[in-house]
């Protein structure tokens, strides 16, 4: 589901992001700093702020930290 695919992480993560960030890369897909048209998911903890917004804005599809381990 993740090979090709730009994804932005934001918020308070349940791992590191490291960790999560490690399991993306694995999976074919491109980690990125920031939220953009070219964005393809982001996923988002606790407290997320400004890319949540900004991801919403452009339309970009969001998938909280759940959704996104039931996709693994």
């Amino acid at each position: 589901a993740f090979t090709g695919k730009t994804v932005v992480l934001t918020g308070t993560l349940s791992r590191p992001r490291d960790e999560i960030k490690n399991e993306l890369l694995k999976m074919g897909a491109k980690v990125a700093s920031s939220v953009s048209n070219k964005t393809d998911f982001v996923i988002y903890g606790s407290e997320a702020g400004s890319k949540l917004e900004k991801a919403n804005a452009l339309g970009v599809q969001t998938l909280s930290e759940d959704e996104f381990k039931g996709m693994l």
